[in-house]
């Protein structure tokens, strides 16, 4: 029974020690939900949505409704001769009043818009993948923020861990130095520079866990979620699998240049004909019947409908200039993708050379750490012997210390550096 219960414990404190754990991507996942800029994607699918359901609204009747009076000095009417003659047979003719009134609605309706609706539906779809992709750039941006975060935190991190180890072996030479004093065989002022070092890298410490803090702090605004007491895992070290770049920035440009296309098609549109419906209806004063209107001055209804063909001749003036422009506008993009592949074939140039320095230098990291170690050793024991003072074993200690520094900085920044590349490559 007991075997069992050991067995629940460990495999629980497993389980919290694995849920205690934070890797990169993580973070950066976190950070681009919790970004504000998320929220802008629904709200341009939702613009997209209406924009498109007003296009398709076009093809809907469209009804304007209208009330009118009206007053002139001069209205059609019989010559006097023949208004005479009329009046002869007993009917008065009074020709149209100079008061005229009606409420109508004129109706049209669509049948062919030469293809602008279309086009305008192709437009829209373009520029909402254009403004989609000029959303991704942005929020791919987060992603090198959330990353010199996590590897600052690493690397103080690690500052903190070579400072602790720094601690303790001062802190164990103090005592050393301390019963040497009390036995007459060290100076008091070997005592105070030790216990002055000590004090001094006590310094550093706070520091560094300072630091170490408000990096947190700020990864934890990105991301939106605690990571008090939670380690930051080491990425691993693979390298990017190949080295064409994959950016959203190039997908930007491909957008631009789709919602050019478009734009290119709604020029065509614009020179085509345009055949509709309409319908004219009104009730009021004069009618259509104007012989009518004359002689009684009464209210009627009245309706009108028919087939309405309209073609603007002068958009073929401007079609040639509009179509340059957007052959010139297209140009433009295509210089831009070109200056920003170059830009990133020579970034990641630079890159695969600082890779290749580190990995350079840290072949004999270890080595040097290990030499540093034994001098430092060496320098202990003859401190014990009286054969070096206080002066000596600071500095063998300090060279250590930085040795063992330097090495795990070495191994921090060649994971940065190698991060660096997969975000130059979106990889």
């Amino acid at each position: 029974m007991w075997k069992r219960h050991l067995f629940l414990a460990l495999s629980l404190a497993a389980g919290i020690h694995l849920f205690a754990q934070v890797t990169l991507e993580e973070c950066v996942t976190s950070a681009q939900d919790n970004y504000p800029l998320i929220r802008k994607y629904d709200l341009l699918n939702r613009t997209k949505e209406v924009n498109l359901a007003n296009i398709n609204k076009s093809w809907l009747p469209q009804i304007n409704i209208y009330g009118q009076g009206t007053v002139q000095n001069e209205t059609p009417s019989f010559p006097e001769s023949l208004a005479g003659i009329i009046s002869q047979t007993g009917t008065s003719i009074f020709g149209l009043n100079e008061w005229q009134y009606k409420i109508g609605a004129d109706i049209s309706q669509n049948i062919w818009d030469g293809g602008a609706s279309k086009t305008e539906r192709k437009i829209e779809r373009a520029e909402d993948a254009e403004r989609q992709a000029a959303l991704d750039v942005q929020l791919y941006a987060i992603r090198e923020r959330v990353e010199a975060l996590f590897f600052g935190v690493l690397l103080m991190e690690e500052q903190i861990k070579q400072t602790r180890n720094m601690q303790a072996l001062l802190q164990n030479n103090l005592d050393k130095l301390q019963t040497m004093y009390e036995n007459g065989t060290a100076l008091q002022s070997d005592v105070d520079m030790v216990e002055a070092q000590c004090l001094t890298t006590a310094q550093q410490l706070i520091q560094a866990e300072s630091t170490a803090r408000s990096y947190r702090k700020v990864l934890e605004l990105f991301t939106g979620k605690s990571l008090a007491g939670q380690e930051l895992v080491r990425p691993d070290a693979s390298m990017p699998q190949y080295l064409l770049p994959d950016r959203p920035e190039l997908k930007h440009f491909a957008a631009r240049l789709q919602a050019n296309e478009a734009r290119n098609a709604s020029i065509t549109a614009s020179t085509m004909p345009r055949i509709g419906l309409f319908a004219q209806a009104y009730y009021g004063y004069p009618g259509f019947n104007y012989f009518e209107s004359m002689v009684n001055r009464d209210l009627s209804f009245n309706i009108l409908a028919g087939v309405k063909v309209s073609w603007n001749i002068g958009a073929f003036y401007t079609k040639k200039n509009n179509r340059q422009l957007l052959r010139l506008s297209s140009n433009n993009i295509a210089v831009e993708r070109d200056v920003f592949l170059f830009n990133t074939k020579m970034q990641t140039r630079l890159q695969l050379d600082r890779i290749d320095e580190l990995k350079a230098i840290m072949k004999e990291n270890d080595r040097i750490v290990e030499l540093r170690a034994n001098v430092r050793k060496a320098a202990e024991s003859q401190l014990d012997n009286g054969v070096i003072d206080a002066i000596d074993l600071l500095a063998k200690l300090t060279d250590e210390r930085q040795a063992r520094l330097n090495a795990s900085y070495h191994e921090i920044q060649l994971l940065q550096s190698i991060y660096q590349l997969k975000y130059t490559l979106n990889q």
